[in-house]
């Protein structure tokens, strides 16, 4: 059954043929994104439309569609290759450490990462006012076009070659220092750590919203109880209440 579904797969997303006014530069965009992903491409077709953000569609109308249906394959292709490899490598480990493992390895900030190595920035093709300065936006979108290359080649070379890219550029890299076993969600620990303590659920409060709309920063405040724990900043409230919680995670270990 699997065997005919990923057969079909292919079929399922075969793209159009593109239109003869494609710039030159978008070809040579993906002969250059061959050389960062290591082999040569079969289909192109299937790259272009990897690189393609949805705001870019308002540019250039010969474009037929954006990544994002790619990026929503690739994502899939992506966690089954960590969760497959981390099943088969980490025997003696229990399902909440693959859980928090693949999480890891599989987030927006460990994607961007990679995909900065990479320089996809580079082949990225997108609507520059879409973003204006906005660099929490540019490292979204990269981590989203990471996710649609994945796809892209999982349809065109097939899940060998897929899985050679994900552990070379992601597991393999992270796995070394083990830097992807540390937790990171400390929005998660703290919660955990009330839990075990039986004490009231932290509560975040945002004190502050600095700057312009595309360039926010916020102050928030995390409580347990009415003990203020931690005051954290981002350019996001969740960020921001990560970073809140972090500093809150580092209090209490300094207590013990």
């Amino acid at each position: 059954m699997f065997k005919y579904f990923f057969e079909n797969l292919k079929k399922i997303f075969k793209p159009k043929r593109h239109k003869n006014s494609f710039q030159k530069e978008v070809l040579e965009k993906v002969e250059s994104l061959q050389k960062q992903i290591g082999f040569k491409t079969e289909n192109t077709d299937y790259y272009i439309k990897a690189i393609t953000h949805r705001s870019f569609l308002e540019l250039n109308p010969d474009l037929e569609k954006s990544n994002e249906r790619l990026e929503f394959l690739g994502d899939s292709v992506l966690n089954m290759i960590i969760a497959t490899y981390l099943f088969e490598n980490y025997t003696e480990e229990e399902e909440g450490f693959l859980t928090k493992a693949r999480s890891a390895l599989v987030n927006r900030e460990r994607l961007y990462q990679t995909a900065d190595k990479l320089h996809l920035n580079d082949y990225i093709m997108y609507n520059h006012k879409y973003l204006s300065d906005s660099v929490e936006g540019l490292h979204t979108i990269m981590a989203d076009t990471l996710e649609a290359v994945i796809g892209a080649i999982f349809l065109d070379k097939g899940l060998t070659k897929a899985e050679e890219f994900v552990l070379e550029n992601i597991v393999y890299l992270y796995e070394d220092d083990e830097s992807f076993l540390i937790d990171k969600n400390y929005k998660g620990q703290l919660l955990e750590y009330t839990h075990a303590k039986r004490l009231e659920q932290p509560s975040y409060i945002v004190t502050k919203i600095e700057g312009p709309e595309h360039k926010r920063e916020f102050t928030i405040e995390v409580y347990i109880g009415s003990t203020l724990y931690g005051v954290g900043k981002g350019r996001s409230k969740k960020s921001a209440e990560q970073d809140a919680s972090r500093l809150a995670i580092s209090r209490i270990r300094s207590k013990k």
